[in-house]
């Protein structure tokens, strides 16, 4: 194994147009009871699409910051204090949290509300393993099962306990989700992307007569998880709580299996992998389901309307970003074929609904 500070995530230059004022940050920071000496140096992290996320490191400690991006209102999609205040409210009831420091509603210090927290050091699992860490399909395979396992304890977790049981509707959160993506998907629909007609219909008339209600993560992927560097088999924390809410722990699973690439996928999935899913050692996406639902009780034969749930959902997150594209609300060239894998990821779900069995 490589030295472990070479494994260690890190932040990298902040990108042209999204700099901090870092004195107006830093007066603030020194009025919230949170040790910190010296002025900061100011670092970003590249991953992520939404919420902007930097790395204040200190004489004494580094902290990280979470804003909305420029142009946004925290107050609807870029919920600042609701993501700031779940996260405190479900520390007690789940370790795997990082710990809250303060948050900023007052918008003349950046602009717009942000939170600072801990910072974790580790491996967050990306794309690629870090160079120089070596692993063993054992090893890799028990890495695999931990951070399941974190997903089955939040599935778990008390959320009344934590006070978080009016965090959102909850009951009925199945029908919602199947109304509001396919509804997502018809106004962002362009003119080179199928009408999925087929797909949304199946999922209108299969809703299942019964859901579970917890809180999901909503967004649980290997790139949202800090590993020890020392014994990368240990989950330290469990980070991007955005999109958390009360809802349904299968489709939250079904959310997970959508980004799911395994060994034995075709060219197109394997080209838009962001995890680490296809090393030797870590399940399939079908030992997934076993393992999920051994774990939580539930009946892994019946799982098909999840999965093919998580592949819509992903089919129109990628479509409402290559509408922006196409309408000329964004120029980033990394979206220009995005019209092709929405195809692709509806050609998967139409697959799925016709495979015999589970």
């Amino acid at each position: 194994m490589a030295e472990s500070g070479k494994l260690l995530d890190k932040a990298g230059a902040v990108r042209s147009g999204e700099e901090l004022p870092v004195a107006e940050v830093d007066t603030w920071l020194k009025t919230q009871n949170i040790e910190l000496i010296g002025a900061p140096s100011v670092t970003q992290y590249s991953g992520g699409a939404s919420n902007w996320t930097y790395c204040l490191t200190y004489e004494n400690r580094e902290i990280i910051l979470r804003r909305a991006p420029a142009g946004t209102k925290a107050k609807g999609a870029h919920d600042m204090g609701r993501e700031f205040r779940i996260q405190s409210a479900l520390k007690p009831v789940y370790a795997y949290v990082p710990e809250m420091l303060a948050l900023c509603e007052d918008e003349s210090v950046l602009g717009t509300d942000f939170y600072v927290m801990e910072k974790l050091n580790g491996i967050i699992p990306r794309k690629n393993m870090p160079r120089g860490l070596k692993l063993d399909p054992a090893t890799t395979k028990t890495i695999c099962e931990k951070v399941l396992d974190c997903l089955i304890e939040l599935h778990q977790a008390d959320y009344q306990a934590a006070g978080l049981d009016q965090l959102a509707k909850g009951e009925g959160y199945i029908r919602r989700q199947i109304e509001g993506w396919n509804g997502r998907y018809k106004k962002a629909k362009t003119w080179n992307v199928p009408s999925a007609k087929y797909v949304m219909s199946w999922l209108e008339y299969n809703m299942p007569n019964h859901e579970n209600i917890c809180i999901i993560h909503n967004d649980f992927r290997f790139d949202n998880v800090v590993l020890d560097n020392n014994e990368p088999t240990k989950v330290l924390g469990v980070l991007d709580w955005e999109m958390a809410t009360l809802g349904d722990p299968m489709m939250d699973l079904g959310n997970t299996l959508a980004y799911w690439v395994e060994q034995g996928d075709d060219f197109m999935a394997q080209s838009t992998r962001r995890q680490p899913t296809h090393l030797p050692g870590m399940m399939t996406r079908q030992q997934v389901i076993e393992y999920y639902c051994d774990k939580m009780g539930f009946d892994a034969l019946d799982f098909k309307f999840y999965e093919v749930y998580g592949l819509f959902r992903l089919a129109v997150i990628v479509q409402q970003i290559y509408f922006r594209y196409h309408h000329k609300q964004t120029t980033n060239p990394a979206f220009k074929k995005f019209w092709l894998f929405v195809h692709y990821l509806l050609w998967r779900s139409k697959k799925a609904i016709k495979r015999k069995g589970i």
